[in-house]
């Protein structure tokens, strides 16, 4: 079902609820996904996923429909990733390589990743990266967005966004090298 379809059920209240479970049925492996590359933890991933579709059920009439639907949702993850990766900073009064460190000994315990030592070394690459590109170089490089669509989540220029790409990438290739 089209998003645009998915909006005008959502907008009458005897369809609200199945164009609700069909938008979440429709994005929620990506938004997981895009979550989970940030904060690696399943059990995070998890209730950061139902966290922005709790948000998406409460702001949906709100929607403006002059971005796309999933642009929207992204944005939404986003902040929610971004929001929980600072309180947990806080909460701990941990310096970023702390939490980074625990992010890093997840990537190691992984069922996902177990035996692909691979997938390891470039997630333990990512994790390296400042929160802003990490989230850049997953978003181009796993979610296959294109600059404009990133641009449109973040706020953020097409330039900017290239660049900052262009640097993750460098940055994992540098870390890749060594060994």
């Amino acid at each position: 079902m089209e998003d645009k379809e998915l909006l005008e059920k959502f907008a009458r209240p005897e369809s609200r609820n199945m164009a609700f479970n069909q938008l979440v049925r429709k994005y929620q492996e990506k938004v997981y996904w895009h979550i989970r590359k940030m904060v690696i933890d399943h059990d995070d991933a998890d209730d950061l996923t139902q966290e922005v579709f709790v948000k998406v059920w409460k702001n949906l009439d709100n929607f403006r429909q002059d971005a796309q639907l999933y642009t929207w949702i992204y944005r939404i993850a986003t902040n929610e990733c971004l929001s929980f990766l600072s309180s947990k900073k806080r909460k701990f009064f941990l310096p970023l390589n702390d939490v980074t460190a625990e992010l890093m000994e997840k990537v190691e315990s992984s069922p996902e990743l177990a035996g692909d030592e691979v997938q390891k070394k470039l997630q333990k690459a990512i994790l390296r990266l400042p929160e802003k590109q990490r989230l850049v170089f997953n978003m181009k490089y796993f979610d296959e967005l294109k600059y404009e669509e990133m641009s449109e989540i973040l706020g953020t220029s097409v330039g900017a966004l290239k660049a900052s790409y262009h640097i993750a990438v460098k940055k994992i290739e540098e870390f890749l090298k060594q060994d």
